[in-house]
């Protein structure tokens, strides 16, 4: 399992998930990985809203009380509503170019490398693209009254 986050400016820092993925992993990932992508992209703190879906880990104490330490808004999100989610659209993006290797990985580590190196390849207007694409997106879901989307 992997843990990623987009902005407009591009891909964050992405990481490995070896354990069971919990509320004190989670909070772990977005110290180690989610500030260092505000920092490293020099974003203001207080322009992030931080869009996540509702699994219990991202809802839990302990991630709210972390995104309040820290200052960083999290949009209000619906649940079961995958039509609407960028991130997942750029999960998509990176399994196709993970599929356009010749030949499979021989293992869960070089399968790591690989993704590591697709990731690290989306280019930003991937990012920027998903990120405009939202008002479609919701506009279709609205028409569709919550249902089947060609997103």
């Amino acid at each position: 399992m992997m843990w990623g986050c987009m902005t407009a400016q591009g891909v964050g820092y992405a990481c490995r998930i070896d354990s069971k993925m919990d509320a004190e992993v989670y909070t772990n990932i977005l110290d180690d990985y989610l500030l260092p992508t505000i920092k490293y992209y020099k974003l203001n703190k207080d322009r992030v809203i931080f869009q996540q879906d509702n699994v219990s880990k991202h809802t839990s104490r302990a991630a709210q009380k972390w995104f309040d330490e820290n200052q960083i808004e999290v949009l209000v999100w619906p649940p079961r509503s995958p039509d609407l989610s960028p991130i997942e659209h750029l999960w998509r993006y990176l399994k196709i170019r993970l599929n356009m290797y010749d030949t499979e990985p021989k293992g869960m580590l070089e399968l790591w490398e690989h993704t590591e190196v697709e990731w690290n390849k989306i280019p930003r207007d991937v990012c920027i693209g998903l990120i405009e694409s939202m008002p479609k997106r919701i506009a279709a879901v609205l028409k569709a009254r919550g249902g089947y989307t060609k997103y």
